[in-house]
């Protein structure tokens, strides 16, 4: 390997938004990030669909008919 060519990696702490932290190894001294799988919806299970329009209903409507077609 060639020398003085690869940057200084520190240990750091990766800080969420929540106060999450995560130890890590970066070239930066310092990580905020305003989301983490801590906080975030989809891995806590909080996570909502939103029914614009009535799409969700109208699928299910024209998926019944499929499924009575099929039997």
């Amino acid at each position: 390997m060639k020398a003085k060519i690869h940057p200084k990696v520190y240990d750091v702490e990766v800080t969420c938004a929540c106060g999450a932290t995560y130890p890590t190894r970066s070239t930066r001294k310092k990580i905020n990030v305003e989301i983490c799988s801590a906080c975030h919806p989809f891995f806590t299970g909080k996570q909502k669909l939103i029914d614009t329009a009535g799409r969700v209903e109208r699928f299910r409507r024209k998926y019944e008919k499929f499924q009575k077609k099929d039997k």
